[in-house]
C-alpha cells in the first residue's frame, strides 16, 4: 500500500491557546509539512481546494508549485480539484505547468466538492453539478490527450482547434475521481478507465463500501479488466503512543473541528457534516483513524478488506492543532505504522 498525507489549508484557531496565525504562517506550515512527509519516506502529499470558510486552500496549483520547488521525490496530488466549477482549459494548462515544475510528480483528484459556495461564487447552478462535472472532465480528458481540440458542450463555450499549452510532461498525469455520496462519480471514473478516491469522511464504512462496489460493477460493465480498477482512500489521522494518550490529546481539537463553525449558515455540504458523532464513535465506526500504532494498523486493515484500496492518504491537521503535535503523530505513523501498512 502506498501512503501519504494531505492538508486542507485550515486556518482554524488553536482551541487550547486561542492563537490565530496569519495566512503566511499557514502556507509556511503546509510547505513544511510536505517537506517532512518526504523526509519520512511517504509517497504522496496532497493539498485541497476550498473557497469559503477558514482556509488558505483556494489555489492548489500555486501551493503545490512551491512544494515542488522544495521537494524532489514525493508525488503531489490535489485533494480535491473542484472541476465542476472550473474552466477545464485553465485546469489543463495550470496543472500541465505544475507537472513540468514537479518533473512529472503531479496527480489530480477531481470532484465537485461538498459545498454549495463555489457554484454561486463562480456563476454556476448547483442543480447541474453532475452534468457540469461530466462535461468538464470530458474536455479535460481530451485536452491532455489531443491537440487541435474542437469541443461544443452545454456549459462551457465552444472551442475550435485549441491545443492547451504546455503539453503535460506525463502522458497524461494520473486523474482520480473523488467519491463521497453519489454513484455518478464512480460511474464517470469507470467510463473513462480512471481510479477513484473515497472521501471516507465520517459516514459509516459501509456507505463508502457500496460506492466502491458500484465502481467495480461499472468498471466490469465497460469491459475493463477488474484487476486494473484503482481505489484510494483516507481521512483524519492522529497517532499516540497509547490509545488513551491519543484520545486525550486529540479530544479538544476534534471537538473544535465541529463546534468552531457558523451554525446559521448552511453551505449545502453533503457527506462531511458533524452528525453529532463523538470522538469515540467516530474512531469506532467513522473515518477517524486515531489511537495507538496497532489500533491504526488494525483499522486500516479492516478498511482494506472492504475497499481493496492500494493508496491511503491521511489528514493529520485536526481542529486547529499546531504543527508540533502533528509532526509527533506523523513521526510515530512513519516509524511504527507505515512499515506494517506497506505489506498490505
Amino acid at each position: 500500500m502506498q501512503l501519504g498525507i494531505l492538508s486542507l489549508g485550515s486556518t482554524q484557531p488553536d482551541p487550547l491557546t486561542g492563537e490565530t496565525r496569519s495566512a503566511t504562517e499557514h502556507f509556511d506550515d503546509v510547505v513544511r509539512l510536505a517537506e517532512f512527509a518526504e523526509q519520512l519516506g511517504l509517497d504522496y502529499f496532497g493539498f485541497g481546494e476550498h473557497h469559503a470558510g477558514r482556509t488558505v486552500a483556494t489555489a492548489p496549483p500555486v501551493v503545490l508549485a512551491a512544494i515542488a520547488a522544495s521537494t524532489s521525490r514525493i508525488r503531489l496530488i490535489t485533494t480535491v480539484t473542484l472541476l465542476s466549477t472550473l474552466d477545464p482549459l485553465r485546469v489543463a494548462e495550470d496543472y500541465a505547468t505544475l507537472d513540468h515544475l514537479s518533473h512529472g510528480r503531479l496527480e489530480l483528484i477531481v470532484g465537485k466538492g461538498n459545498s454549495a459556495d463555489p457554484y454561486t461564487m463562480f456563476g454556476y447552478d448547483r442543480e447541474h453539478q453532475w452534468e457540469l462535472q461530466a462535461e468538464h472532465y470530458e474536455l479535460l480528458h481530451r485536452l491532455w490527450r489531443e491537440e487541435e481540440v474542437t469541443f461544443s458542450g452545454r456549459f462551457r463555450g465552444r472551442l475550435e482547434g485549441v491545443t492547451s499549452l504546455p503539453r503535460p510532461l506525463q502522458t497524461p498525469p494520473p486523474v482520480w475521481h473523488g467519491v463521497a455520496t453519489s454513484q455518478a462519480s464512480p460511474d464517470l471514473a469507470a467510463r473513462f478507465g480512471d481510479p477513484i478516491f473515497v472521501a471516507n469522511a465520517i459516514q459509516p464504512m459501509e456507505n463508502y463500501g457500496k460506492l466502491v462496489d458500484h465502481y467495480r460493477e461499472r468498471w466490469a460493465a465497460y469491459g475493463r479488466d477488474p484487476a486494473q480498477a484503482g481505489v484510494g482512500s483516507g481521512r483524519l489521522l492522529f497517532v499516540g503512543k497509547t490509545s488513551q494518550q491519543a484520545r486525550e490529546e486529540l479530544r479538544p481539537y476534534y471537538e473544535a473541528q465541529w463546534t468552531d463553525r457558523d451554525p446559521t449558515r448552511d453551505r449545502g455540504g453533503v457527506g462531511d457534516e458533524p452528525t453529532g458523532q463523538t470522538l469515540e464513535s467516530n474512531i469506532a465506526a467513522g473515518g477517524l483513524f486515531a489511537g495507538s500504532p496497532q489500533e491504526i494498523v488494525d483499522k486500516v486493515g479492516t478498511y482494506r478488506e472492504r475497499f481493496g484500496h492500494d493508496l491511503m492518504i491521511f489528514g493529520p491537521q485536526i481542529g486547529g492543532m499546531p504543527y508540533g503535535p502533528v509532526a509527533d503523530s506523523l513521526d510515530l505513523f512513519a516509524t511504527e505504522v507505515a512499515p506494517h501498512l506497506r505489506s498490505l
